[in-house]
């Protein structure tokens, strides 16, 4: 039988779990009502925030509580990626049953901990509480070089739209996973990229320390969802061409053109680049695919050229929580 743990003896474990933190940046974490953030001379604060929520964004009965504890985290920090900058520290809001703060608990704790510590994020806080279900909340603090954030409204006509790595890997994996009976462990790369995704920093910081894309984001809802999104906020439109597009080689060539388009998760980065400084991209970036995928129009329509050389329009055909299903 699981032994039930109060609130105290929750926030004990995951005091435990983590560690001492305090470092010049978070003199004070754990242990107080709220930490003290001090932000490196000449740089730019970054907030993001984040939920994973149980029946919406995972299975409890699919999902290992590793890889939960791993995900919340990964794509909260994707989101610092997207401005090219770097994660410093995160708040940690949980709501589970009582029923969980056992195994399950720990287990979740291990996975957070590994991308903690793998990201470069430490723990700087947050609040627990009860609920029927898992309701994960994560907020996160980074920082960039003042002057140097990317942001999706630099976009401008002809600069070329490229891709980081994959498209539609992750859906495939979440398709797998819904298929197979029990929790899923990840067997090949497609439920890798559902279960652990990798926040492509590294890139992010490169493109902004470089000044190389005008515009930048991550791939959290699909690309034609995305790529709408940065298109808004650039004043400006998009042709993609379907031959360009980075399929993932596990789907078939039909299923394939629809996941790199729609498949949401992947959390690869989507960024354009002036036309004059794209020689200096190079085809790939620490074994990291980039790939060009079109061009910003002034039209501000999203078009789609097809292998026959045709236009059509692209539609938003991502995720949306508040799609009717």
């Amino acid at each position: 039988m699981t032994q039930q743990k109060d609130e105290n003896a929750l926030v004990a474990q995951i005091e435990r779990t983590f560690g001492s933190v305090k470092t010049t940046a978070l003199p004070v974490a754990f242990g107080d009502d709220a930490a003290l953030w001090l932000p490196a001379r000449g740089h730019e604060t970054i907030l993001t925030c984040d939920w994973f929520l149980e029946d919406s964004h995972f299975l409890r009965n699919k999902h290992a509580p590793d890889a939960i504890g791993w995900k919340c985290l990964a794509r909260a920090v994707s989101d610092i990626a997207a401005m090219g900058g770097k994660p410093r520290c995160f708040l940690f809001g949980l709501a589970l049953p009582t029923s969980l703060t056992g195994k399950w608990l720990s287990s979740f704790l291990r996975g957070l901990r590994r991308a903690s510590r793998r990201l470069g994020c430490e723990l700087a806080g947050g609040d627990t509480t009860r609920h029927e279900k898992v309701l994960i909340s994560i907020t996160v603090i980074g920082e960039v070089r003042r002057g140097c954030a990317l942001l999706r409204s630099g976009a401008r006509p002809g600069d070329l739209v490229f891709v980081s790595g994959t498209l539609g890997e992750a859906e495939l994996g979440l398709r797998e996973l819904r298929r197979k009976r029990g929790v899923a462990k990840a067997t090949d790369a497609a439920l890798r990229k559902h279960l652990y995704p990798q926040p492509r920093l590294a890139l992010g910081q490169w493109l902004a320390e470089n000044r190389l894309a005008t515009a930048m984001m991550d791939l959290s809802d699909g690309l034609s969802t995305d790529l709408a999104r940065l298109c808004a906020a650039s004043g400006a439109g998009a042709r993609i061409y379907a031959h360009s597009l980075p399929m993932t080689p596990l789907a078939t060539a039909r299923d394939g053109l629809e996941l790199a388009l729609h498949g949401g998760d992947d959390y690869e980065l989507l960024f354009t680049v002036a036309a004059r400084k794209a020689a200096r991209l190079p085809r790939s970036f620490h074994g990291l695919r980039l790939t060009r995928i079109g061009e910003i129009t002034r039209e501000r329509k999203i078009l789609l050229q097809t292998e026959k050389g045709k236009d059509k329009p692209l539609h938003p055909g991502g995720w949306d929580p508040f799609r009717k299903l």
